[in-house]
């Protein structure tokens, strides 16, 4: 069931939340979001205490409990939030590595920055879609071996990328900064995302300024937003980073979360196979690091803002977060329920990434991410 916020604010049950009823009644939760994790932790209590079965103040009143308990199957999602700017990650160490290995060599797999600073890009905000939303194959220019001359038209290497990603509160100030300490007040909850890769357009352009084509035609997020508070049980000891990073990076506790994630394929008229299950606990970096980072030169956070991930990988091949790294770089094609083969994403292919957390009987849902590729026009 879906609870309609909207229809409890009109009947008065979120007063004295500190949360305006414009904000509960928004298209989108950046409004919301505007009251800070303290208004977020009196709006979940609140729920929390009109849902149980011994309140009776939704329970015995069946115009309102029709009204703001809605089927999930009869729900449209739409994109929870609206999001000003979007970062993308690369923190996955062992995703680093494999790539690295693909088109370095295995001694120097890791640029020399990696180990010092959480790495990403600003990517493209307008292009990011809600789950279910098709994405078109893109078009660019492509390199079709070292020695060819480029070629313009359809990406022939679509790849997907698992992903998690956060959603921010307002942060900072221009000109201040987020310490890791500060990091987590500033974090509303937890997404899947998927942000589509074209592998050959973006290996001819990406060099020297990094990812562009190759990346802002579409990126896929879930419609579910998980709340940092959420997943306090799920919290696990953070990985020993060497060389010690600079004071500005140092934290203290658990930074790291025990999120189960799996991925996905369905072929046009077939049966799904499962390509990859990880585990976001195989983040090197973690989310109070990488906010830290983005604001440590004085860059303002805003509410709705996104930071992703990067892909998850884990350091076995199943475990690996995309098809560049499961089929490895189209060397090792993967094997579908249908007797197909991929190295990369065919048209009509529907790809989903689905996330939960489970510990000691408590399972909590992130729902799915899903995106079915259409042909390039």
């Amino acid at each position: 069931m879906v609870v309609d916020l909207a229809e409890l604010a009109d009947a008065g049950l979120l007063d004295r939340m500190g949360i305006e009823r414009t904000a509960l009644k928004s298209a989108t939760l950046n409004a919301m979001l505007k009251s800070g994790k303290e208004g977020i932790r009196r709006l979940r209590a609140r729920l929390s205490e009109l849902l149980r079965t011994e309140n009776s103040e939704i329970r015995d009143n069946a115009a309102l409990l029709h009204r703001a308990l809605i089927p999930i199957g009869s729900a449209t999602m739409h994109l929870p939030v609206h999001v000003g700017d979007y970062t993308d990650f690369y923190s996955s160490r062992q995703h680093a590595y494999n790539v690295g290995c693909m088109f370095r060599d295995p001694a120097n797999a890791l640029m020399p920055n990696w180990l010092h600073l959480p790495v990403g890009y600003h990517g493209r905000a307008s292009s990011i879609v809600v789950s279910g939303t098709p994405i078109r194959r893109p078009m660019g220019q492509y390199k079709p071996s070292p020695e060819a001359a480029p070629e313009f038209g359809a990406s022939r290497q679509l790849d997907m990328e698992l992903e998690v990603g956060f959603i921010t509160f307002d942060g900072n100030e221009l000109g201040e900064r987020i310490t890791t300490a500060e990091a987590e007040d500033r974090i509303f909850g937890s997404v899947l995302f998927n942000d589509w890769s074209a592998r050959d357009i973006q290996a001819w352009e990406y060099v020297p300024l990094g990812p562009f084509l190759g990346k802002n035609f579409g990126s896929s997020m879930s419609a579910w937003i998980v709340t940092l508070d959420a997943l306090e049980p799920f919290r696990i000891p953070s990985p020993v980073q060497e060389p010690a990073v600079l004071p500005y990076l140092q934290q203290n506790g658990e930074h790291h979360f025990d999120i189960q994630l799996e991925a996905g394929i369905t072929p046009a008229d077939g049966k799904e196979t499962v390509i990859c299950r990880t585990n976001f606990k195989n983040m090197y970096w973690s989310m109070a690091q990488q906010l830290a980072h983005h604001t440590v030169n004085g860059c303002n956070v805003r509410a709705g803002d996104l930071m992703a991930s990067g892909t998850i990988s884990g350091d076995t091949p199943e475990s690996y977060g995309s098809l560049l790294e499961l089929a490895w770089k189209g060397t090792k094609p993967l094997k579908l329920a249908d007797g197909t083969e991929r190295k990369f994403i065919l048209d009509g292919d529907r790809v989903v990434i689905r996330g939960h957390c489970e510990k000691d009987g408590v399972r909590i849902g992130f729902g799915a991410v899903e995106g079915t590729i259409l042909p390039a026009r």
